[in-house]
């Protein structure tokens, strides 16, 4: 057995470093398709409303999300095959060192040599950037305008997607590119302790980035509004001064142009603490609840008669988002995450392995077998060098560390419930919980070991019953 081995210990270390990178990235692949049929038999055969979830759900509601949760996994085998396949085929017919060839002529037309890595290298970027977001735009057409739009949750106008879609690139390239010519400087002048620099830089980016985002970057594809004074904004505020939540301003982000889906975040670091909630989050600003109300309006009545059954019946079904106590309770969960120190951890957690990362990096760079086994035999350039490096040589501890930062998550996503839970929420975040899945039609089963591997929040029922535990902490 271990003689037949010896023919692969004998090729070159680039061979057997490319054969590596490509049969660890298909097991990857075989593994998430595993676990994904797994998940996909679940849809298909859970057909009926299980016992424990009858008084949670109702049976319209549950064969809506089976149906769409069977799409949403038909699109993805199709378009996880395609990736896999696409990124196989660039490896094996070297493309990535064709691409950095083609942008060396691009940078000889204009005047710039071989000398000049930075520039190619921004060149290669802007390139390999463009292919990608070419070949992920039928995919990306093809989820929002046949599956989304399908089960009621598009928004969008193609021609409102195409002009985002372009925004969204040319923001993306102001930011990469000079963020990626900084880094690849400091790794050139920055000696035997480049990485310790190289780190610093990313994370002063990494700040700079969170704090400006809602305020610079997020509104130029979103309209964000402060909310309205009243009795929510009022209560919000209460809210955050019981737990010393440095509160400043309480934004609402017309989220209903773009989806249907809801979401709930805050943002600032210090004494500078933000609230934003989707407008599909609140039932006063649902959009879809605005269109039912109209439509109230204008059905003709009988004499003496209010709406009629039928209306009666949409306004019941449709309804989207939650009422006031319910947003205050999913606040306190959100806030909860503050208050535990969850974003802090995660925080340090991320800069712990990008510090780590850096300094394999630097270990590694100099191992000419490493570019040789992607087709870089004459030379080593810096940003091949971090492509390959961390793309390829750090996938397995890449797959581990997700794996263990999804099972922390859960873990803070249970406490931040316990969390809102001690603030009195209980009963409305509970309420608000099966709210938010039925307006995102999130399927309330879900394999274990699926949702093990793929889960950042607990399932539906896990958390409902954790609420209801008198033990939770």
């Amino acid at each position: 057995m271990w003689a037949s081995l010896d023919p692969l210990w004998e090729m070159p270390a680039e061979k057997r470093i490319f054969g590596a990178v490509l049969l660890f990235s298909w097991t990857v692949y075989l593994w998430e398709t595993f676990l994904a049929q797994r998940q996909r038999r679940i849809y298909k055969t859970t057909t009926h409303v299980p016992m424990e979830l009858g008084q949670i759900i109702d049976s319209e509601t549950f064969e809506k999300s089976r149906l769409y949760q069977l799409d949403k996994s038909t699109f993805s085998f199709w378009s996880g095959l395609y990736s896999e396949i696409e990124g196989t085929l660039i490896l094996l017919f070297g493309g990535i060192p064709y691409l950095w060839r083609l942008s060396g002529r691009f940078c000889g037309c204009a005047g710039f040599g071989p000398e000049y890595e930075i520039t190619q290298s921004l060149v290669f970027l802007l390139m390999a950037t463009l292919f990608s977001a070419l070949t992920g735009l039928p995919w990306s057409l093809y989820n929002t305008f046949v599956i989304e739009e399908k089960h009621g949750f598009n928004q969008q106008t193609l021609g409102f997607f195409m002009k985002d879609a372009i925004k969204k690139f040319i923001v993306t390239q102001c930011i990469l590119l000079p963020v990626s010519s900084l880094l690849l400087y400091i790794i050139k002048i920055g000696g035997d302790y480049f990485f310790i620099y190289a780190w610093l830089f990313t994370l002063v980016v990494s700040l700079v980035l969170v704090t400006i985002y809602a305020d610079y970057i997020a509104p130029l594809f979103d309209k964000f509004t402060p909310l309205p004074e009243g009795k929510l904004k009022q209560e919000i505020e209460i809210m955050a001064k019981s737990i010393d939540f440095p509160l400043t301003k309480v934004y609402v982000v017309e989220g209903s142009k773009r989806s249907s889906h809801s979401n709930a975040y805050f943002y600032g670091f210090f004494k500078n603490k933000r609230i934003v909630l989707f407008d599909t989050l609140l039932e006063e600003y649902s959009v879809l609840n605005k269109d039912i109300r109209e439509e109230s309006d204008m059905e003709p009545r009988n004499d003496g008669e209010g709406d009629s059954e039928e209306v009666k019946a949409k306004v019941k079904n449709k309804k989207q988002g939650c009422n006031n106590e319910e947003v205050l309770a999913v606040l306190g969960h959100e806030l909860g995450h503050w208050k535990l120190g969850h974003t802090v951890k995660n925080i340090i957690i991320s800069q712990m392995n990008s510090f780590l990362c850096f300094f394999l990096f630097a270990v590694l760079i100099g191992r000419k077998e490493l570019f040789a086994a992607f087709g870089f035999f004459e030379s080593q350039p810096t940003l091949i060098g971090l492509l390959i490096i961390f793309q390829f040589i750090f996938s397995p501890y890449n797959e581990v560390l997700s794996f263990c930062l999804t099972v922390l998550s859960r873990r803070f996503e249970f406490q931040a419930d316990a969390f809102a839970k001690k603030l009195g929420k209980a009963e409305d975040l509970y309420s608000a919980l099966i709210k938010l899945n039925k307006d995102n039609l999130g399927f309330p089963v879900s394999d274990w070991l699926f949702s093990m591997w793929h889960y950042s929040h607990p399932p539906l029922i896990e958390r409902l019953q954790a609420l209801k535990d008198p033990k939770q902490d």
